[in-house]
């Protein structure tokens, strides 16, 4: 069962954040942040993101971080803010600074020989332009297949694909329209508990995502800070808030923003926690009917 957090809850943690001389916002991008796009490079954020990140770091009240499958860098011209904010890119493989401090993890040789007969199956089989090539990683996205299409991509990939993840260590992940295949060293609970190492215990922490891959980052930070599932729909998840883009992801966002700036009133407070707290009461609801 979903482990909520009630709307008093909700109000509490904004209290925290409008009291806390820092806080941290850390976000997955693609799915939570913006809709998934078939050409990766036109997956904008949705309207009115990009302002209000711009405007909760201008306060230099919350550190905004990205935690992504993707590339750091793919990101800086999608959010188009700058100075851009620290980016965890490929699971948390790499991590780029804001002052543009760039590192990455290295890749060992069993890695990329692994990684080059992966990706020497997909050449076989003709999908080269489903593939995602990324370092020490190799995705195939079939989101926008028909349903049989994307079922037999799945099949044929997956057949070549898991002798050569099991001989080389390597961790095979499906996401909402696609499979992964990348290395087992890093993932974003992992970039989540650095991130959580560098702050303040007592400071208010929040992780907005939609994916499996953000299950991890939900359970390193549950019971340390609210986690918070971004998606149209539900779905299963270690996190205990459920909203739906993009209106209550917006919502949330100016709580934030409004929490940086000053302690809310009352009035201003329940308006906005009301808004963001509707799919979770949905959720609430769902679950006392199951349970009935």
């Amino acid at each position: 069962m979903l482990n909520t957090v009630s709307k008093l809850g909700l109000q509490d943690f904004f209290h925290k954040v409008a009291r806390a001389p820092q806080s941290a916002l850390v976000l997955d991008y693609d799915g939570t942040l913006s809709h998934f796009r078939l050409n990766r490079t036109e997956a904008f954020p949705y309207s009115g993101v990009t302002p209000l990140l711009q405007e909760i770091m201008a306060t230099g009240r919350t550190r905004v971080v990205l935690i992504t499958g993707r590339r750091a860098d793919e990101l800086i011209p999608l959010l188009a803010i700058s100075p851009h904010p620290e980016i965890w890119g490929i699971h948390g493989l790499e991590r780029l600074h804001n002052d543009g401090l760039h590192e990455i993890e290295p890749i060992d040789q069993r890695t990329l020989d692994a990684l080059s007969a992966a990706d020497d199956w997909i050449d076989n089989l003709k999908l080269q332009h489903l593939a995602e090539h990324k370092p020490g990683s190799l995705a195939v996205h079939w989101r926008d297949l028909p349903e049989d299409a994307a079922r037999d991509v799945r099949g044929r990939v997956l057949l070549g694909w898991l002798s050569i993840a099991d001989r080389a260590c390597l961790n095979i992940e499906e996401f909402d329209g696609g499979v992964e295949m990348r290395m087992a060293i890093r993932n974003k609970g992992d970039a989540m508990q650095t991130i959580l190492a560098e702050m303040d215990v007592a400071a208010p922490v929040a992780y907005l995502g939609d994916d499996q891959s953000d299950e991890d980052a939900f359970r390193v930070l549950d019971g340390r800070g609210l986690c918070v599932l971004v998606r149209p729909q539900w779905r299963e998840t270690a996190a205990n808030l459920w909203l739906r883009p993009p209106a209550q992801l917006l919502a949330f966002l100016r709580t934030w923003l409004e929490a940086c700036i000053q302690k809310p009133s009352r009035s201003v407070r329940e308006s906005r926690t009301t808004d963001c707290g509707t799919g979770l009461r949905h959720e609430q609801g769902k679950h006392e009917r199951r349970a009935g």
